[in-house]
């Protein structure tokens, strides 16, 4: 009779218990109310991934995606991690890989922040720098190729990796947070979208509990994800984004518009100028996506006044700001990059002077 031999599950096993423990450890990230023009019945909450572990909201999709490549042994003892990231998933990665004793290696355009890179080597990371931003994709793959490593693919396996019914995904902490609120369900969630997976996440589990609540996803300038949405059915192409963690060249797989119920773009500008206003306003400090979806925010919440329409608007604090203190924190640097956040501070500025989104 033969002996049937078995995989060893056993590093595996240890591997998902690690992460799921280190799950039960983390708190829930805070819901801030946040400070609307007098008079206003909407009411602002933005909930703070910036106090994650790592830092952001990443910290959620790496972990997702780490219990996915084990679940599907795909991750093994020893298997190095390779990841196309511009930072934060990438500082997020690095922190699960060293949590399981696994080398990782960011694959990223040579623009990423200094202070993003820092972290990531923090962690135990080693980065790979491209010129081209489009080539990240096919660096990635060459260098978990040459390693015998993983490829996370965060922009394919993001919509997938993450339980969209609950499980203690971000939408079901949001429903939960906003109990006991003067309106519940709120109006809008308003999100941007990096590889499509928070937003993917978000409608979905909307449309599973029957919520009334809307999507809204913010995009920067030039990105694909708003011609995609727009246009669906036709090819869509953008440039590399000028604001770190959202927007893509290309309408990454994890990019989902069918439940996207309005999309909003941004200039890259204004979301400078609201993520300042964010801090002069509540003190929160956070990076330039965060203020992305803060200009839609404020013009969803506008409306509704305009409207006579009580109601919540939720959106996330995506990163700390701290992250951007050589860049977009840096007045020099903004010029150089063309962009200047006077004009949309003085928006912002009048519609907390009069309630009213300016005309025009």
């Amino acid at each position: 009779m033969n002996t049937l031999t078995l995989p060893d599950r056993t590093w595996a096993e240890t591997a998902i218990r690690r992460i799921e423990a280190e799950g039960a450890r983390s708190a829930d990230t805070h819901l801030f109310q946040v400070p609307v023009p007098a008079g206003w019945s909407v009411q602002v909450y933005l909930k703070d991934e910036s106090t994650h572990r790592t830092g952001s909201l990443k910290h959620r999709l790496a972990r997702s995606l780490f219990l996915f490549g084990l679940v599907n042994g795909w991750i093994t003892e020893g298997t190095p991690i390779v990841e196309a990231s511009s930072g934060s998933t990438a500082v997020s990665e690095a922190y699960f890989a060293q949590l399981l004793g696994l080398p990782f290696v960011a694959v990223m355009p040579q623009t990423t922040s200094a202070e993003k890179i820092r972290l990531i080597e923090h962690y135990g990371g080693r980065c790979h720098f491209v010129q081209d931003p489009s080539e990240v994709y096919a660096a990635a793959e060459a260098v978990a190729a040459s390693t015998g490593g993983h490829y996370m693919d965060q922009f394919t396996y993001a919509e997938r990796a993450t339980d969209w019914r609950g499980n203690n995904n971000i939408a079901e902490s949001v429903f939960s947070q906003m109990s006991r609120e003067d309106h519940p369900l709120p109006e809008w969630i308003v999100v941007g979208a990096g590889t499509g997976g928070t937003s993917a996440t978000i409608g979905r589990y909307i449309r599973y509990h029957r919520h009334p609540t809307r999507l809204a996803v913010v995009d920067p300038e030039n990105s694909a994800f708003f011609p995609a949405w727009r246009n669906p059915g036709q090819p869509a192409a953008g440039r590399p984004s000028r604001i770190e963690g959202i927007g893509r060249p290309r309408p990454e797989p994890s990019f989902i518009p069918a439940v996207i119920d309005h999309m909003i773009q941004v200039p890259d500008a204004a979301s400078v100028a609201a993520s300042r206003h964010l801090r002069r306003l509540t003190g929160l400090h956070a990076g330039p996506s965060t203020g992305t979806s803060l200009w839609g925010v404020w013009q969803l919440a506008a409306a509704m006044e305009a409207e006579g329409r009580a109601g919540s608007i939720v959106s996330l604090v995506c990163d700390s700001g701290d992250r951007y203190a050589a860049s977009y924190g840096d007045d020099a640097w903004l010029a150089s990059h063309g962009l200047d956040p006077a004009p949309a501070a003085a928006v912002l500025e009048e519609l907390f002077r009069t309630g009213r989104w300016p005309s025009g």
